[in-house]
């Protein structure tokens, strides 16, 4: 393995470390992540419970499987986290370099 010049280890770092570009607090995605989980979850199971709740009382077959219909047949929500953008596109966007509708050849015209 042959040794790095600091320019490629500059590069790789720009490239691997991450920084949050969702517009909160840094320190907010360790309540937040939680908290969004929960929040589906929770809302899974509501759901759950109001598809069951006609199979309630006395067993009928009918009731049962029009309650099993509905709790299969409904989509459930989820949530992902959002991974943070690399570095090195966050100082290319913040210099204009990338970013949307950029072109060199038309700098400083207005």
């Amino acid at each position: 393995m042959r040794r790095r010049t600091p320019q490629e280890k500059k590069a790789l770092s720009l490239e691997r470390d991450g920084r949050n570009v969702y517009g909160e607090n840094d320190k907010g995605s360790r309540k937040n992540i939680p908290r969004a989980k929960a929040r589906v979850n929770r809302a899974n199971r509501r759901a759950d419970s109001v598809a069951l709740s006609g199979a309630e009382g006395a067993p009928d077959e009918e009731l049962n499987t029009v309650a099993q219909d509905r709790l299969e047949g409904r989509r459930r929500k989820i949530w992902r986290k959002v991974p943070d953008q690399a570095l090195g596109k966050k100082l290319a966007r913040r210099d204009g370099t990338e970013a949307a509708g950029f072109d060199p050849s038309r700098q400083g015209t207005h």
